[in-house]
């Protein structure tokens, strides 16, 4: 790891303006993800300017929206009563994500803007477009089980890693992004970016940017919400494929699905065409075979991940009946 130093600040606007001061700088929280990296030398920084102290660890309840700050340790959102009872697809993905350990110290910011597990991006050794532009694509030839089939682009197929960011995803969650003169508000469904030829610019953040919060919107689908996570092993491990559903139902009827899917896609994949069929939908096994199939009509597996097909499929399935 190279040589960095070390700057506390206690509030955005000297955060903002010490960032400002050295493009090399990085914000720090929980570094779980940030510090790894650093150690195998894929991204570096002169300056680590920690915001553990900034005023962005609330989560603040209205009657239409419920805001987390971005510095929330994400044990604290997945036990919050509030979020437990209403929003039960956020804590079933935060507690399926990493470890017990990791989930202590991560950030709610920090994990929306984890890099992709590619190993070929962490792995500097190999060539990777979102490393350095334009120098290839090495999982696209290479050994490529855990990569996208929704999203991709000759230029790159890593998979979006957040289980957190499905679940808001299927909720319509906005991010809330501090710059240096005003705060912007961004659809989670447009905060992402598909890879195409630019895959290093993995989202609308600006550089002197930082996320300050999310917001949730209230509404009588979230309390009935699920998320169901396949994966090689129970416990620490990322998702072959994922599910958040969020459903508002009139006894056996569907009037409104919210669907996000995770594992399969470059960003969070949202299954607008699905949630469209569903709509007055009667739950039964042939509105569930339908969507299923309707799920994957986009899918382009590359040579090793054409399972993930099947699998997305088989898991829609299992959490609408669930």
């Amino acid at each position: 790891m190279q040589p960095f130093s070390y700057a506390k600040v206690t509030t955005k606007e000297q955060a903002i303006s010490t960032l400002k001061q050295d493009q090399t700088a990085a914000f720090i929280a929980g570094g779980t993800d940030l510090l790894g990296l650093m150690k195998d030398r894929v991204q570096s920084a002169n300056i680590l300017i920690d915001i553990n102290s900034l005023p962005l660890a609330n989560i603040e309840i209205s009657a239409t929206v419920v805001r987390i700050g971005a510095v929330c340790r994400l044990t604290d959102v997945a036990f919050n009563p509030y979020i437990q009872e209403h929003y039960p697809v956020i804590t079933q993905a935060i507690n399926q994500s990493a470890s017990p350990q990791l989930r202590n110290m991560a950030t709610v910011g920090g994990n929306l803007l984890q890099k992709v597990r590619c190993p070929y991006f962490r792995d500097p050794a190999f060539p990777c477009n979102k490393r350095t532009p334009d120098i290839g694509c090495s999982a696209i030839n290479s050994y490529n089980r855990m990569h996208a089939i929704f999203g991709t682009s000759e230029h790159c197929i890593a998979v979006h890693s957040s289980d957190l960011a499905v679940a808001l995803t299927a909720l319509d969650a906005v991010i809330c992004i501090q710059g240096a003169e005003q705060e912007r508000r961004i659809s989670i469904h447009d905060f992402y970016l598909l890879p195409g030829d630019t895959p290093h610019q993995e989202t609308l953040l600006q550089s002197g940017e930082l996320i300050v919060a999310v917001e949730i919107p209230n509404g009588s689908f979230r309390t009935k919400s699920h998320y169901l996570k396949v994966r090689d092993r129970a416990a620490y491990e990322f998702a072959l494929t994922s599910v958040a559903i969020a459903l508002e139902r009139e006894q056996d009827t569907i009037k409104i699905a919210k669907i996000a899917f995770g594992g399969v896609g470059t960003k969070p994949w949202r299954a607008w065409e699905v949630e469209e069929f569903l709509q007055d939908k009667l739950l039964n096994q042939d509105t569930l075979t339908t969507a299923a199939e309707l799920a994957v009509k986009e899918a382009k597996p590359q040579q090793h991940n054409e399972f993930k097909i099947e699998l997305v499929k088989r898991v829609l399935i299992r959490a609408l009946s669930e």
